[in-house]
């Protein structure tokens, strides 16, 4: 009896199996991200949608259909602008010098140095460092009578500044805050793309005669466009989403104005993320629907605002040379 048959035959299965592994094998490597993120990141976003058509409080037990009534309530409610100005702003002050100064970091490290090791774990430690800490200990060091940096701008005659009362100096103040816990992250992934970059380049621009600037423009940044993209993109989607600053940076200067989650008495850092939990949480009639019409306007605006920032920076790719 032959056995060309059975070794066809086998052959043939490992053939299919072969092609099963190789078509079904990645979406299931994939699948329980997508499994995830439909429980926790698409469900909530719909549900949240729903529940912004409604008067949905805790206080009901029936949730009255009111369409877009929310929204037209939210678009005409000054707080709900307030908020969306302070989140640009703090947006702005906070993400572009931090964007710059992590690329001056990054390109530090790419050379050799030593202690290269040390330099690199250095910057990443005040992103682990716990944001109640961070808010705390500069809380103090912008306080209004016994600040160090009040302190220190006394040397050039400036006078004591109550940081957290003005709109102004509150969003410096937490600029600064949220500059020091991500330039260091964000320079080590700059610094990663730096690694990527084919030395040759630098060793032609070098006996071009470019100076150590002229690299760093000519050659570094137009080799990490998409790195810088990205960071682009996330930092300005974390900007849009800052809520524990402004919340700890009320409760610990003694300026939540009643509440920590006003951002001031007089508003004037409460944040669109801080605004929403003081409609659901912080307000006496916990007020869902309403806060969700307010969380899916910052989801539309983070989209916006992403959306920008990318066609801007798509667009400067050819600015630099």
């Amino acid at each position: 009896m032959s056995t060309y048959p059975l070794a066809a035959t086998r052959r043939r299965r490992r053939s299919v199996r072969h092609t099963l592994d190789m078509r079904v094998s990645p979406y299931a490597y994939v699948a329980p991200f997508f499994l995830l993120f439909c429980a926790f990141g698409l469900f909530p976003l719909i549900y949240t949608a729903w529940v912004s058509l409604h008067e949905w409080t805790l206080l009901s037990d029936t949730q009255e259909f009111v369409g877009l009534g929310n929204y037209s309530t939210l678009l005409a409610d000054g707080y709900f602008w307030n908020a969306t100005f302070n989140t640009l702003s703090i947006g702005v002050l906070s993400t572009a010098p931090q964007l710059l100064l992590a690329i001056w970091l990054a390109h530090l490290l790419n050379r050799r140095l030593r202690l290269q090791t040390l330099f690199r774990i250095s910057l990443l430690l005040p992103n682990v460092t716990s944001v109640v800490a961070v808010v705390v200990i500069f809380s103090q060091l912008f306080g209004r009578d016994f600040g160090l940096i009040n302190w220190m701008l006394s040397w050039f005659g400036v006078g004591s500044i109550d940081w957290a009362a003005g709109t102004a100096t509150s969003h410096v103040a937490l600029s600064v805050m949220i500059m020091w816990r991500w330039t260091g992250y964000n320079a080590l992934i700059f610094l990663a793309a730096m690694q990527a970059v084919p030395r040759e380049l630098y060793e032609a621009a070098t006996l071009d005669g470019a100076s150590n600037f002229r690299q760093l423009r000519s050659v570094t940044l137009p080799m990490i466009r998409p790195t810088i993209i990205f960071v682009v993109i996330v930092s300005t989607i974390g900007a849009m989403q800052i809520i524990a600053e402004p919340m700890l940076f009320a409760q610990s200067t003694g300026s939540g104005g009643g509440t920590f989650a006003t951002g001031g008495p007089d508003r004037q850092f409460q944040t669109l993320a801080l605004y929403v939990y003081e409609q659901a949480f912080a307000n006496s009639t916990f007020d869902f629907g309403y806060a969700s019409a307010a969380s899916w306007l910052m989801f539309l605006a983070v989209v916006i605002v992403s959306g920008v920032n990318f066609l801007i920076t798509r667009r400067a790719k050819g600015g630099i040379v």
